[in-house]
């Protein structure tokens, strides 16, 4: 049954949505150098596993910026302001963003993650904790434009993306979306609006700085596998969404630093000579050869500001922990 009262949110898509999901999937195992998006990580199973990665002893991302959040916690309320809206990009399990509810104050939360079923189970929870705040789940692609209708012009939202996410993507790439990620707290385009509109919003952001290579690999390798079994996980997804047969069985997790990059990359690698098949085509795998499912770009503070300067932001303030692993950034629209 749907929410009558949920938020009018939509995301820009082509007719044939599923049909140019399958083709983008394909085209990338056909590479020269196969790959397969992150963002196919995260079906229920996966959506799961990292959450079961965050608790992990070598992956210090999750508490490094939990603690600094905290230790910083009244500069950075103070930073960020009002809040009418706060949209958490890339979800999950919520329990970042509430963390939040209780300093920040927001009215309304919008979830967006791309995986639906684990979304919705989320925010009930988040619900019975916090019946004072209006919940909204939507299942997006962050990597789309996203819009919303008139009646959110009017609040001032603030967009959280934690957890080092933008890493995922390059550097080219991590501009445009944090310039879409502009676009939904910039309300300065409809200044004849009535009733006015707020003041623009801004962009909370965790993200991950470069640091030692053996506590980098560690957090990538850890003793129990989980992020072995994350990794070779998106496999099982591909399946279902192209009819494939990859077997888990004749696949390998690697995870490296690419110092010349300053990003950890994870690949999943074929075990023995093979042959994958779908409906309409097929790859063969040497033993050995590889599939690249993701990259997770670590930044230096100053090169990570320039960036959000480039994508149209402005009064970009930081805040780090004592380490200097990780930094949490505010920029205002």
């Amino acid at each position: 049954m749907s929410d009558p009262a949920r938020l009018k949110v939509s995301v820009h898509s082509s007719v044939g949505h599923l049909d140019g999901q399958k083709q983008s999937i394909i085209e990338g195992l056909l590479c020269e150098h196969a790959f397969i998006s992150p963002k196919y990580f995260y079906d229920s199973i996966g959506s799961r596993l990292f959450e079961l990665i965050t608790m992990i002893p070598e992956y210090y991302p999750t508490r490094t910026e939990q603690g600094l959040m905290a230790s910083h916690r009244e500069a950075i309320v103070t930073t960020v302001g009002v809040v009418d809206t706060l949209i958490d990009l890339g979800a999950g399990n919520c329990h970042k963003a509430r963390e939040l509810f209780s300093s920040i104050k927001p009215k309304q939360y919008l979830a967006i993650d791309i995986s639906e079923d684990f979304l919705e189970e989320s925010l009930a929870q988040m619900r019975e904790a916090f019946p004072g705040i209006q919940m909204r789940a939507m299942a997006a692609d962050l990597t789309q434009p996203i819009t919303m209708d008139q009646d959110l012009l009017t609040q001032r939202k603030i967009c959280f993306y934690p957890g080092s996410s933008i890493g995922n993507f390059d550097p080219d790439h991590a501009i445009r979306l944090l310039r879409n990620f502009r676009n939904l707290v910039d309300n300065s385009n409809s200044l004849d609006s009535d009733p006015p509109l707020a003041v623009n919003g801004g962009l909370l952001i965790g993200v991950d700085l470069v640091k030692d290579d053996k506590v980098l690999h560690a957090a990538y390798n850890d003793e129990l596998g989980i992020t072995a079994a994350f990794n070779r996980n998106v496999l099982t997804h591909v399946n279902t969404l192209i009819t494939s047969d990859f077997n888990l069985a004749d696949w390998g997790h690697d995870a490296f630093f690419n110092q010349a990059l300053s990003r950890i990359e994870m690949h999943v690698y074929a075990r023995r000579d093979l042959v994958v098949s779908w409906p309409g085509g097929e790859r063969y795998f040497k033993s050995g050869e590889s599939i690249h499912t993701e990259n997770s770009y670590k930044y230096q503070i100053e090169i990570f500001k320039e960036m959000l300067l480039e994508a149209g932001y402005s009064e970009v303030k930081f805040w780090t922990d004592p380490q200097k692993w990780f930094a949490v950034f505010f920029a205002q629209a």
